[in-house]
């Protein structure tokens, strides 16, 4: 009996010693990978299920770019080979996003978007959001270059899918106040008061809080941590900006794409906020807690 029992608490704390060190594996994950994870089961999701548009060699070609072209400028400038996972971020974003009817756009917008993050470094950090950066120039330069912000539909589930994503990772990256902030001010203040102005039913603000895209943008795009303000005060100010420009761009000039014109014109004065409202550069973090 006591063989017996002694066998049974050696494979109880087998299993805890397994569940322990699959737990240590996890959380020492940089917050990056789990970001690539959920936007590559997007991506795959969306090219399967709701028909993106999107051809594998587009996918193929866009990473392809992406990478090398984060390679050559670190070997350029002689810096650690390190930044792939940003990189592979920025290229799962583009694909996300910008649309073509050709296969050389994808690879040439992320082959210039990550050479700016090389290249335009105001207090020594790179400025603009890649994939925001990289969707503009596509919409601005290339012909027959779109952004389909309606192929994500406005159902439920999806919405609640990309909330529960996104707060896992914004949160732990610890930057979930300023898709707060902006969710805020643009959802609230603005679409809200515009509804209420124009005597809308409220489940038209339902709808639009409901879309893909929008999510899309509050938790993988204006929360990028390296292209944001450092300070929170400052990060209150910014995602005000962002909103404002947003709207206007989309409500007063009848532009499409409001809220990606919106980060992108208000990214050029996040060096200002820095400056007025100094604050510790972000690292990046694993779920433990330490640094990558």
């Amino acid at each position: 009996m006591r063989n017996w029992m002694c066998c049974k608490l050696d494979r109880c704390n087998f299993f805890q010693r397994g569940n322990l060190r699959w737990l240590l594996v996890i959380s020492g994950l940089d917050i990056r990978v789990w970001q690539l994870l959920i936007m590559a089961s997007l991506l795959l999701s969306g090219v399967w299920l709701r028909d993106f548009s999107l051809y594998p060699a587009q996918i193929g070609l866009t990473f392809t770019a992406g990478l090398i072209t984060q390679w050559f400028f670190l070997r350029q400038f002689k810096l650690q080979q390190r930044g792939f996972l940003s990189a592979m971020i920025t290229c799962f974003g583009l694909c996300l996003l910008l649309r073509s009817s050709t296969l050389w756009v994808h690879p040439v917008v992320v082959s210039l978007a990550m050479a700016s993050k090389f290249l335009i470094r105001p207090q020594g950090a790179h400025l603009f959001n890649p994939a925001n950066f990289g969707v503009v120039l596509g919409l601005i330069f290339f012909p027959h270059t779109w952004v389909t912000s309606g192929q994500w539909g406005a159902d439920l589930t999806t919405a609640l899918w990309l909330i529960a994503a996104g707060f896992f990772v914004t949160r732990n990256a610890h930057r979930l106040d300023i898709t707060g902030y902006f969710l805020l001010f643009y959802g609230s203040l603005f679409l809200l008061i515009r509804i209420a102005w124009y005597g809308y039913p409220l489940a038209v603000f339902f709808h639009q809080f409901q879309n893909g895209a929008l999510l899309l943008f509050a938790f993988f795009m204006i929360s990028d941590p390296m292209t944001i303000p450092r300070h929170y005060k400052a990060r209150i100010i910014h995602a005000a900006l962002v909103s404002v420009f947003a709207y206007i761009w989309q409500y007063q000039f009848y532009g499409n794409q409001g809220i990606i014109w919106g980060l992108f014109l208000a990214t050029p004065f996040v060096p200002l906020w820095n400056h007025l409202f100094p604050a510790p550069r972000y690292q990046w973090q694993s779920l433990s807690g330490e640094n990558s």
